[in-house]
């Protein structure tokens, strides 16, 4: 019997916290959230993603900066959520990516799951730890760091 993971904010919630757009948009739902300390993301993996055609032709992995990316994607909308209005009309840009490592390959047809827990929060800089997961194993798992700025329009 499948577990159903509960939907706390879906894809148009997502997408009016987080500029990204396809193709980098990297979390299609928020399952957890505990405000100002954690939040789970899920990105549903799929063949028709842009970047499978290279990486790799007939042994298809997700590139891990793309976990990465989703893992700061995900953390952001944590610290979104926990800020003040002011700061909500800034974007929140990645700053930082320590201690970053790959334990299992993603594949087309996994469901990967972005747990980021908030370490820190000093002078506007959030610390995370991030971890993500497919079938309860670790993927990939790194400490990041992002801030919010005005975004440059140009």
């Amino acid at each position: 019997m499948e577990n159903k993971l509960e939907t706390i904010m879906d894809i148009g919630q997502v997408m009016s916290i987080l500029p990204h757009r396809y193709p980098f948009l990297l979390v299609d739902r928020v399952v957890e959230y505990e405000p100002g300390v954690r939040i789970v993301g899920l990105k549903n993996v799929t063949i028709n993603e842009p970047f499978f055609q290279g990486h790799f032709p007939g042994h298809p992995i997700m590139p891990g900066v793309l976990i990465i990316e989703g893992m700061a994607q995900v953390g952001g909308i944590l610290a979104y959520l926990a800020s003040s209005d002011e700061v909500k009309k800034k974007v929140c840009y990645f700053a930082t990516i320590d201690n970053a490592k790959f334990r299992k390959p993603v594949r087309p047809g996994d469901q990967l799951l972005i747990e980021m827990t908030a370490t820190a929060c000093k002078r506007g800089i959030w610390c995370f730890h991030g971890k993500a997961t497919v079938d309860g194993k670790t993927a990939a798992e790194a400490d990041l760091k992002a801030t919010f700025a005005a975004m440059d329009r140009q």
